[in-house]
């Protein structure tokens, strides 16, 4: 199997719900595993990435926000096998067993200063005289540790994610990834409709809704404002409404991109949307998703999984550029210059969290795609001399990762300050 399809069938999974609370929900349903009855009290370690992106989002299904209804949720369920999609099926009853822990405050969660990775989750579930205990680390499905009354079941002493292969996607090019996904058999991608398809159904029930800022309703020209729904708009709002869906609680699952949901809305909606309007076929649809979807892992691998940067607003909105492109019969050169105006134009983009506003910035990285793309297919691109952008595009993206890891030390843990202390 092509290293690069391995890449694409690890980083394109489905979810329900936003990555992070649903991962606390898995840590907590591996840990109430362990134990013999119900669970009495549950203790939630969280690296600030994780409390940052778990504070305000909705959890499918629930009317409510937030990490702690997700973990009651894993507690109650305790079906560790559907990973990620662990509420899917979830009844009223399980609701109400979870809604019934909320009152009973049998839960606690606390910042765990010195994690050591962006990532980190450690569930600590009591009852019956038993302990359980589960810690996932670098990716959320890492699972690098279960433990019962302290006699570990799994202990695995590789913590990056998914071993060495954590590292492969900081090998890649963008000339390499445009060589794959030109190349490589229609029949070996063509896996990756089944997101296109999952994504734009939950963009549709966001069009239809009114779920969360209605952003993607606003761009569509449904709220009477002064935007006309020209194609841009129209990729732009399908995104939107995609990201107001999912933020607001929204049930449908969605088909993440190097495990963020809003990264996978960012790299498949528009390109579906557009890939409608010109009439391409399912392989020219499944290529322009293989671009986009190993660009944005690429940029991201640089980035680092969770950062304070904003994954959807730019290494999505760089994976979507090079789509449109290739849909339009762009070229290799082309994508470079689109990714590096991409760059140049959204790398001070921040994540403060996920919550409904994420439609607004994943909207802003749609409109700026298009921009971008329109203007490479010109052939125009900014220069070395101008600011963060490099004469190599594979230095411009290296820089970003560079100011995400080292040149923005303090912005994570200050953007969570402002957030805890509302």
């Amino acid at each position: 199997m092509h290293k690069l399809i391995e890449t694409l069938r690890r980083e394109v999974a489905p979810a329900q719900g936003c990555t992070e609370p649903i991962a606390a929900a898995y840590a907590v349903s591996i840990a109430a595993e362990q134990l013999e009855g119900p669970a009495e009290r549950i203790q939630l370690y969280l690296s600030g990435n994780i409390v940052k992106n778990a504070l305000g989002v909705g959890i499918p299904g629930t009317g409510r926000t937030g990490v702690d209804i997700a973990a009651l949720l894993g507690a109650v369920i305790r079906r560790s096998d559907k990973k990620l999609e662990i509420l899917n099926g979830m009844t009223e009853e399980q609701l109400r067993q979870a809604e019934a822990l909320l009152e009973q405050k049998i839960l606690k969660v606390s910042l765990k200063e010195d994690a050591p990775e962006r990532l980190y989750i450690e569930a600590v579930v009591q009852g019956g005289g038993h302990t359980g205990r589960c810690v996932i680390q670098r990716s959320h499905t890492n699972v690098t540790l279960i433990e019962k009354d302290g006699v570990p079941s799994l202990q695995s002493q590789d913590q990056s994610g998914s071993g060495a292969q954590a590292e492969d996607h900081a090998e890649l090019s963008v000339k390499e990834i445009y060589e794959f996904a030109t190349t490589i058999p229609f029949e070996e991608i063509s896996f990756l409709l089944e997101g296109a398809k999952m994504n734009m159904a939950v963009s549709a029930e966001g069009l239809r809704g009114d779920y969360g800022l209605r952003v993607g309703k606003a761009l569509s020209g449904q709220l009477g404002s002064l935007i006309q729904p020209a194609l841009g708009s129209r990729l732009a709002a399908a995104a939107a409404a995609a990201a107001d869906a999912r933020m607001d609680g929204c049930a449908m699952p969605v088909m993440t991109t190097g495990g963020s949901g809003n990264q996978g809305i960012s790299c498949t909606v528009a390109a579906a949307t557009l890939a409608e309007h010109l009439g391409s076929s399912p392989e020219q649809l499944a290529r322009a998703l293989a671009l986009s979807d190993l660009v944005t892992v690429h940029i991201k691998s640089y980035m680092g999984r969770l950062s304070p940067l904003c994954g959807s607003g730019i290494a999505g909105a760089a994976g979507s550029c090079c789509a449109m492109i290739y849909l339009m019969g762009g070229s290799l050169e082309q994508m470079e210059k689109g990714i590096q105006m991409i760059l140049a134009n959204h790398t001070g983009m921040i994540c403060d969290g996920a919550k409904t506003t994420c439609a607004l910035k994943i909207a802003t990285g749609i409109q700026a795609a298009v921009l971008c793309a329109s203007l490479a297919m010109e052939g125009i691109c900014p220069c070395e001399k101008e600011g963060v952008v490099c004469r190599d595009v594979e230095d411009t993206i290296r820089g970003v990762g560079q100011i995400s890891n080292q040149g923005v030390p303090q912005l994570d843990p200050m953007i969570l300050q402002v957030m805890l202390n509302k």
